[in-house]
């Protein structure tokens, strides 16, 4: 738990960190937010894994995403980059469904681990693109890259920092990234919805707090939020590690989770992905 500041010296307990929380993580911490008292001086970071990947992949939680929380705004979004072994024949996402539908259950795409996003980015790769792809889970992105770069899997859609890294260093080949619109930590990659249209799996973080902040709270807290976002320095750390501000509304916060929720479900479900 760490320490900030509002306007006026008030303190307030923040649960998680910047990029707090994976698949296993994110929901414990989210059910200490759920349980605080809704005073508006607990409040937390609520994620895609907490919050719209979670509800699907545990078969029980100790909250509701949906009514156990108040959205106060959105904070990053970050994409993954799809990047290939270069040994593969494929140059383009284009070439590389051709390679993998004449070649069915022969290429491989690792993960960081069922249930994340990058693990998600691929499934819905598979589905979107009616092929199949065998799937290679690890225990975390660095492990499952060591494999690419050893030729032992094909493809991974990691997070855009680590990825962006083997790129440059000419040890892999960058075909899309999984936002809507280009990355502008890799302005000159594609978006896979150019060649799928709707195709977007994004890490993102938020703010909430526990069900039922006083509303004039959280219409302060949502300012203050825009304001920080606005920082420089703020803007030049999120773009270090891949990610772009995302302030939106109280109401828009709370429906960019829903509507990732409703996307992610049938991915979740159609990969066999669960915690018991």
């Amino acid at each position: 738990m760490t320490k900030t500041s509002l306007p006026r010296r008030r303190a307030l307990a923040l649960v998680g960190g910047a990029f707090a929380g994976g698949a296993l993580a994110a929901p414990m911490l989210a059910s200490g937010i759920a349980r605080a008292a809704p005073d508006g001086y607990t409040i937390g970071l609520y994620s895609v894994a907490s919050h719209a990947i979670a509800p699907t992949l545990y078969a029980k939680l100790p909250f509701d995403a949906a009514k156990d929380f108040t959205a106060v705004s959105m904070l990053w979004a970050l994409p993954n980059l799809l990047i290939v072994r270069p040994g593969i024949p494929a140059k383009t996402v284009p070439e590389l469904i051709a390679l993998a539908r004449a070649n069915p259950g022969k290429y491989s795409f690792a993960s960081s681990g069922s249930g994340t996003t990058v693990h998600l980015s691929g499934e819905l790769f598979k589905y979107m693109a009616k092929i199949d792809l065998l799937h290679a889970p690890y225990r975390g992105s660095a492990p499952a890259i060591q494999d690419l770069l050893a030729g032992q899997v094909d493809m991974i859609f990691d997070n855009i920092p680590g990825a962006l890294a083997q790129m440059h260093a000419g040890k892999a080949v960058g075909l899309a990234v999984t936002s809507l619109q280009p990355s502008p930590a890799a302005p000159e990659i594609p978006p896979m919805a150019e060649y799928m249209p709707g195709f977007e799996v994004n890490s993102w973080g938020g703010i909430c707090g526990p069900s039922g902040l006083p509303p004039a709270m959280v219409e302060r807290l949502s300012a203050f939020t825009g304001t920080a976002l606005e920082s420089k320095d703020l803007k030049a750390t999120y773009l270090k590690q891949g990610a772009t501000p995302l302030w939106l509304s109280p109401d828009d916060s709370a429906a960019y989770r829903a509507a990732d929720e409703r996307r992610l479900a049938p991915v979740i479900k159609a990969s066999g992905a669960k915690v018991d």
